[in-house]
Formats: C-alpha cells, sequence, structure tokens
C-alpha cells in the first residue's frame, strides 16, 4: 500500500482496511464502493459516510466502542489527530507518568480518546459548551474511562488558560486544535468553496459546530491568546503545543513569543497526504 505520509508510529499510514473496518463498525458496509482503479474507497464529501468511516478507524481500538455525538458537531479525522498524538509523545520521550490538558475537547472527546488508546495517558479535557462537555462525558462513561479523562469547563470565551487552571494542575503538555474563521460567515464562505472542490454536497462534510469553527479574530487572535495566558501560568506544563492551520500565523507567534519569555519554541510539520499541518510546542 502507498503510504499516506503520516508519523511512522500511526496505524493507518498504510491505508485502510476495509474488510476490517466493516467487522468494525457495520454500518460503513452500505457506503463502501470499488473506485475506477479496482479499489475500495468511500464518498468523502457525505457527512454520514465520514463519520461512519472514522467510528471504524476509532473502534479499531479495543479500547474504544461507543463513539455517538449529534451530526451538526465537527467529526475530527481520526488519522491526523492520531499523529498529533504521536508528535505530542515523541516530545515527552523522557517523560513516565504523562497528564495532558486538551483545550477545546469538543463533544467528540477525540484527543483524550487517542491518547488513552495508543499510551494510556491521563487528560484533563476542557470545552466551552456545556452541550459538548455533556456528549463528551457519555463518551467517557460508556467506554469505562473515568479513570483516565477529567472533564472540565471554561465559563469565559475570552479565556482559553485563565478559569481553567487550578492551584495543583500540572501537566506533561497541553495540546489544542483552535478555530479557524473568524466568523461564522467566513466558516460557511470556506465550506461553499470546500464542497465544491468535493461535489455539490451543500452540508460540511466534516460537520461543525461555531464554537469549533470560529473565534473572535480568528486562528490569529485564538493562538496569541493562549500564547499570553501560557505566559501566566509557565510552570504548569512542560510543553504547551497547538496546531496551526496558516504558515504566516507560525511566524508571528514565534515573534510573540521571545517578547513574553519562551525559551524553547518549536515547528513540527505533520505531512498527511497532499495535506500539511503543522503543530507549534514552546516552553518557558
Amino acid at each position: 500500500m502507498k503510504d499516506k505520509g503520516l508519523h511512522l508510529k500511526n496505524k493507518f499510514n498504510k491505508g485502510y482496511n476495509f474488510d476490517e473496518l466493516i467487522q468494525k463498525n457495520p454500518e460503513i458496509e452500505q457506503f463502501v464502493t470499488k473506485n475506477k482503479h479496482g479499489n475500495f474507497s468511500i464518498d468523502f464529501s457525505n457527512p454520514k459516510t465520514v463519520k461512519e468511516l472514522n467510528k471504524a478507524l476509532l473502534f479499531s481500538y479495543d479500547e474504544i466502542f461507543v463513539w455517538d455525538f449529534p451530526d451538526e458537531n465537527l467529526c475530527p479525522p481520526i488519522p491526523g489527530r492520531l499523529d498529533y498524538i504521536h508528535h505530542v509523545s515523541d516530545l515527552l520521550s523522557t517523560e513516565d507518568q504523562v497528564k495532558i490538558l486538551d483545550i477545546g475537547t469538543g463533544a467528540t472527546c477525540i484527543y483524550p480518546l487517542l491518547g488513552v488508546a495508543e499510551y494510556k495517558w491521563n487528560f484533563v479535557a476542557t470545552d466551552i459548551d456545556l452541550d459538548s462537555l455533556d456528549t463528551a462525558q457519555d463518551i467517557i462513561d460508556d467506554n469505562n474511562l473515568d479513570g483516565f479523562i477529567k472533564l472540565r469547563q471554561q465559563f469565559d470565551e475570552q479565556h482559553i488558560l485563565k478559569g481553567i487552571i487550578e492551584e495543583n494542575d500540572s501537566f506533561s503538555a497541553t495540546m489544542c486544535n483552535p478555530p479557524f474563521y473568524k466568523s461564522a460567515e467566513e466558516a460557511r464562505g470556506a465550506n461553499r468553496r470546500k464542497t465544491r472542490n468535493l461535489g455539490n454536497n451543500a452540508v460540511r462534510n466534516f460537520s461543525g459546530n461555531n464554537n469549533e469553527l470560529w473565534y473572535i479574530g480568528g486562528e490569529k487572535a485564538f493562538l496569541h491568546n493562549y500564547l499570553y495566558e501560557s505566559s501566566l501560568y509557565p510552570k504548569i506544563s512542560k510543553w504547551f503545543t497547538s496546531l496551526v492551520s496558516k504558515k504566516e500565523n507560525v511566524v508571528s507567534l514565534r515573534d510573540s513569543s521571545k517578547k513574553l519569555g519562551v525559551s524553547q519554541f518549536r515547528v513540527i510539520h505533520m505531512n498527511q497526504g497532499n495535506k500539511v499541518a503543522r503543530i507549534v510546542c514552546w516552553q518557558f
């Protein structure tokens, strides 16, 4: 099979075995067809298909057997999310007891689920949306993972770490997948462009509600707020990390980090097929 460019430890680096995935999630069988090259594939413009595929991928872990969340919530692409987990693991290679702060975990609670399944890490996972936290808690309960994952609500949308950090907190790393867009209108426009490329489906193929997709000022504002607030709690985590979709935001973040006393700033590049993503990592 062709290498997909994912992390070497990523179990999906060589593609998908649809026979095995159908066994893990029989719901996906109705969506699997042969493409013009004679290979099994699915319609990635169909949000229902994408959701069932990612369920099957997640259920390939014995630790996870229930993953139910509303269709309007963002459906995370499992291979890419797993890559982030593996790169953070590389960053923490000398750590024995790993505890992660997942910022904006969403209804799917995906980073904690993957971190527990792959490495048996412990997590504190946060979100501003109570409905998302309720759904995430149901997933945690259904998979008997209460001993590994604890949830906290952020009550102030102006803050990321403030209001979340408790007195005795100590983390190995923080993780975050920040909102991309500046407004709901910008998110809708981006979805229209994307669906023209995928076909004529008018629905975002990975879904997503407002707080998952946009933040006032967009990704750049979110990242700079995150960086600033990390400087207020420099010792609560060995590493602070985040995905960054726009490479120009890496430059401005690096410049600001110098002014805030960051002692080490790293950029990890992730290649996922034709898509290039990056993780920024800093410590004080």
